[in-house]
C-alpha cells in the first residue's frame, strides 16, 4: 500500500502530466492539421510542432519515472532499468531544450529591433540561423552519450550489485561522480544561456519600443502599446518558467542520484513538469491561430454540455 506522501506525489505528477499533454497535443494537432490542409507549414509552426512532440515524449518518460520510483523502487535501482530511464530522459530533455532555444532565438530575431550590424545580419538570415543552431545541437547529443557512458562507469565503481538492488558506497569515487555531473550540466547550460540571453534581449527591446511609443504621445492605451505590453508579459512568463526549469533540472540531477530513495526528494521532480506544462499554455495564449482555435474548441464543448 502506498504511503500518504507517495499518493500525493503520484497525484500531482499525474495532474501536471495531463495538463502538459493536453496543451502540447493541442499544439501538435492544430499545426499538423494545418500542414496537411495547406500542404505547407511556416517555419515557426514547424518549430512549435517539433517542440510539442518532444515535450509529449518527455512527459511520458517523466511520468514513467515517477511511477517506477514510487511503485517499484527495486526496479528503478536495477542497473539496466536505471540506465534506460537515464538515457531516455537525456534524449527527450535534449531535444526539448534545444527546440525551446531555437524558438527563443527565432522570436528575438523576428520581433526585436536593434541597429547593430551583426544583429541585422542575423535577422536577415533568421531561418538559416535557427537551423544552424539545431544542427549544432547534434554534437552535444553525442557528447551526452559519451558522458553517460562515464556515468555508467561511475555506477559500476560506486554501486555494488546485490541481486536486484544497488548499495551506494558514499566514500568511493566521489571525484568521478562530481566531474561526471558537471559535464552533464555543461551541455545543458549552453542552450539555457542562449535562451535566457535571447529572452532578456527581447524583453529589453520591447520595453524600449514601448517607451518610444509613449514619447510620441501615442498613449498607454494605444493598440500597439497594449500589444507590446502583452508581449512583455508573455516573455516574462517564459523567462520565469525557463529559469525554474533550469534550476529544478540541476537540483534533481544532483539530489536524485544521491538520495533517490528519499520520499521528499521525489517532490523536487514535480518542478520539472512545470515548464513543459505551463509553457504550452503560454504558447497557445501568445499565438493568435492557436488561441482562436482553442476558443472555438471551448465554445463547442460549452455548447455540447448544455
Amino acid at each position: 500500500m502506498l504511503a500518504g506522501l507517495d499518493k500525493i506525489f503520484l497525484t500531482l505528477s499525474t495532474a501536471e502530466f495531463i495538463i502538459g499533454m493536453s496543451g502540447n497535443v493541442f499544439v501538435g494537432v492544430v499545426n499538423c492539421s494545418e500542414w496537411i490542409k495547406n500542404q505547407k507549414i511556416s517555419f515557426v509552426d514547424f518549430i512549435l510542432t517539433c517542440l510539442a512532440l518532444s515535450r509529449i515524449t518527455q512527459l511520458l518518460v517523466s511520468l514513467w519515472q515517477s511511477f517506477v520510483m514510487t511503485l517499484s523502487p527495486p526496479f528503478y535501482s536495477t542497473w539496466k532499468s536505471a540506465k534506460l530511464i537515464t538515457l531516455l530522459w537525456r534524449i527527450t530533455n535534449h531535444w526539448t531544450t534545444w527546440f525551446t532555444t531555437c524558438l527563443s532565438i527565432f522570436y528575438l530575431l523576428k520581433i526585436a529591433h536593434f541597429s547593430h550590424s551583426f544583429f541585422l545580419w542575423l535577422k536577415w538570415r533568421t531561418n538559416r540561423v535557427v537551423l544552424a543552431i539545431l544542427v549544432l545541437s547534434l554534437p552535444f547529443l553525442l557528447f551526452d552519450f559519451l558522458v553517460l557512458e562515464s556515468l555508467n562507469d561511475f555506477f559500476l565503481n560506486v554501486y555494488v550489485m546485490d541481486e536486484s538492488n544497488l548499495t551506494l558506497h558514499i566514500n568511493d569515487s566521489k571525484s568521478l561522480y562530481i566531474k561526471t555531473l558537471i559535464l552533464l550540466s555543461f551541455s545543458y547550460t549552453i542552450p539555457i544561456v542562449l535562451s535566457l540571453t535571447s529572452l532578456v534581449l527581447l524583453f529589453l527591446s520591447l520595453v524600449r519600443h514601448i517607451r518610444n511609443l509613449q514619447l510620441k504621445f501615442m498613449g498607454s492605451r494605444d493598440p500597439s502599446t497594449q500589444a507590446h505590453k502583452g508581449a512583455i508579459k508573455m516573455v516574462m512568463s517564459f523567462l520565469l518558467l525557463f529559469t525554474v526549469h533550469f534550476f529544478s533540472i540541476q537540483l534533481t540531477n544532483w539530489m536524485l542520484l544521491i538520495f533517490w530513495n528519499n520520499k521528499f526528494t521525489k517532490f523536487i521532480m514535480l518542478a520539472i513538469y512545470v515548464f513543459p506544462s505551463g509553457h504550452s499554455l503560454i504558447l497557445i495564449l501568445g499565438n493568435s491561430k492557436l488561441r482562436q482555435t482553442a476558443l472555438k474548441v471551448l465554445r463547442h464543448l460549452k455548447s455540447t454540455l448544455k
